[in-house]
């Protein structure tokens, strides 16, 4: 079992408030007619997508190349996998939720230990993608690049 803690889910719009949003992690994404908002984590098959990032501009950073790759734009390979599904950006966001588990650390730094922490959320990933096998015997919906293709690479 993971014992590395997430957020409570977070409405899509309200991202930007999850607190270690500026540090690198995981976040999972998912999708669900009913309210999420302020419930502890889980692993649920509502989960379409799990990531992470390591950049210096955080888990702020990545959720908002994201959010542009659904809006339309180019930038992130799993969101371009949503927009396939989901053209309708408001359609979609009236129904989207982030967890996130950050990992304090200095991203510009080649201390060891920063080093260390980076790696960390590389493997925490795929600790990640494990759990949600255990769980429910597959990948996330937009993680399975076989079965789920990429708007970018089907509309032309």
């Amino acid at each position: 079992m993971i014992d590395k803690k997430f957020s409570q889910w977070t409405k899509w719009d309200d991202r930007n408030s999850i607190s270690g949003i500026k540090y690198p992690g995981i976040y999972c994404i998912a999708i669900s007619e009913t309210v999420l908002s302020e419930q502890d984590f889980e692993w649920i098959p509502k989960i379409t997508y799990v990531g992470m990032t390591n950049s210096k501009a955080g888990l702020k950073g990545r959720l908002k190349q994201f959010d542009n790759t659904i809006i339309g734009k180019n930038g992130h390979g799993g969101a371009d996998r949503f927009r396939f599904q989901y053209e309708n950006y408001q359609e979609l966001v009236d129904k989207l939720y982030v967890s996130v588990c950050s990992f304090e650390c200095d991203v510009k730094s080649n201390a060891p230990n920063d080093l260390r922490i980076m790696g960390e959320v590389a493997k925490f990933e795929y600790d990640c993608f494990a759990e949600y096998v255990d769980n429910f015997g597959c990948l996330p919906e937009f993680n399975n690049k076989k079965t789920s293709p990429k708007y970018s690479l089907t509309h032309k």
